[in-house]
């Protein structure tokens, strides 16, 4: 079989930041790898829930919520993937920049995590994890353009 893309990164000299993945027709998804691949530790599965939560809900309540396709964790449990359609990569940057530094932020009720008919497994989270690890990432993307998403070769 064909190798799919994502498996064609070089995960040796991937490091922490947001890369350009993948463009399909007018749909463009971010690699935002918050982990260097195969470096644990990894991000705990309820910190990257509540990030998921987090993130998703502050995207689509965004300026261009109508732009935001999907906002995923990555099974490696290095990262997440985003995918818009008629962003710009700037736009997309400054978005990323601006959710990271929210969910840093965020003090409340995680949305989308109440009770079970919200979410599916919506006992395990961790607020004060995602906040964490949202703000050691914080200063890895600061500062990051749309020439610095390309993948290291």
């Amino acid at each position: 079989m064909k190798k799919i893309a994502s498996f064609c990164v070089n995960h040796d000299k991937l490091l922490p930041g947001i890369y350009l993945s993948r463009v399909d027709g007018d749909v463009v998804t971010y690699d935002i790898r918050l982990v260097k691949p195969n470096c644990p530790p990894y991000l705990p599965n309820p910190v990257m829930h509540t990030i998921e939560h987090l993130f998703a809900t502050f995207a689509r309540n965004s300026q261009y919520g109508e732009r935001v396709v999907y906002f995923g964790p990555m099974g490696c449990r290095t990262g997440f993937y985003f995918l818009v359609s008629g962003m710009e990569h700037r736009e997309a940057i400054a978005l990323i920049q601006e959710i990271f530094q929210k969910i840093a932020d965020f003090e409340g009720e995680i949305p989308g995590a109440s009770c079970s008919a919200e979410c599916g497994n919506y006992r395990e989270h961790d607020l004060p994890g995602a906040k964490a690890w949202a703000a050691g990432f914080l200063p890895v993307i600061a500062g990051w353009t749309p020439e610095q998403l390309k993948y290291a070769e």
